[in-house]
């Protein structure tokens, strides 16, 4: 069973939890707390939260390229016609 706790200053339920963190980006965000006067678990879950904000309001993929085909060399419902397309006839 998960451990939780509720800050005063937040209406929501924190969840604890264990990560494994290269030891240059620990120092780092170690320094960072100390000159922002941030707690660690602050500074973390403002850069989770800002990475899926990111991912969620991405810009819609591009539209597929079109391309106009010069139409239908047969009608593919009239399979003689199309036997004889494919067959060169």
């Amino acid at each position: 069973m998960p451990l939780t706790y509720s800050h005063p200053g937040h209406m929501v339920t924190h969840m604890k939890t264990t990560l494994n963190i290269d030891d240059t980006v620990m120092a780092r965000l170690r320094r960072e707390s100390a000159r922002t006067g941030r707690t660690m678990s602050e500074l973390v879950e403002t850069a989770l939260r800002r990475l899926l904000q990111s991912r969620r309001e991405a810009a819609p993929p591009p539209s597929l390229p079109t391309f106009d085909s010069g139409g239908a060399l047969v009608d593919v419902a009239d399979r003689e016609a199309l036997y004889a397309a494919m067959e060169g006839r």
